[in-house]
């Protein structure tokens, strides 16, 4: 074996010996982003909707209360824009079937309002996937003085 190929093996080597140490030189893996979910004992699609946004990498947190108007009292939900459950991520306000693509899409803009809201229990929104029904919904941005904007359609 010549020089060079000597030194190439010997290279080869010595990258497999640090791997097998150090592990594959690649970015760390990021952290999911933590989300708390407050619903009432006796809803089930409040649960489907858990499970959709750890699908989308979510940690959830899942709270189950009696008292779901005091949570919404305290987090400033309008009671126009309620549904089942309520959820807090990163200084925000997430009330209903939002789906999880809108709630990273908040995340990454980060606009000045309290929350999002998909008022109700739209048929076909995440967690409400019962049968074919799939109803067209508003996603609705919330300020604290009241203001209220369309935040995202889903058709």
């Amino acid at each position: 074996m010549n020089r060079r190929g000597l030194i190439t093996r010997l290279l080869a080597v010595g990258m497999v010996v640090a791997i097998a140490l150090f592990g594959p030189l690649t970015a760390p893996a990021q952290a999911a982003t933590e989300l708390t979910v407050y619903r009432s004992p006796t809803c089930n699609c409040c649960g489907h909707w858990v499970d959709h946004m750890q699908a989308a990498g979510f940690a959830v947190e899942d709270v189950v209360t009696d008292d779901m108007d005091a949570i919404k009292d305290q987090y400033g939900v309008p009671e126009a824009l309620a549904s089942c459950h309520t959820a807090l991520v990163k200084g925000y306000v997430i009330e209903g079937h939002v789906p999880a693509s809108d709630v990273q899409r908040l995340l990454s803009e980060r606009p000045a309002i309290l929350g999002i809201a998909a008022p109700g229990m739209p048929m076909g929104s995440p967690g409400m996937e019962t049968g074919d029904r799939v109803d067209p919904y508003t996603v609705v941005s919330f300020s604290a003085n009241g203001d209220t904007a369309t935040f995202a359609e889903h058709l």
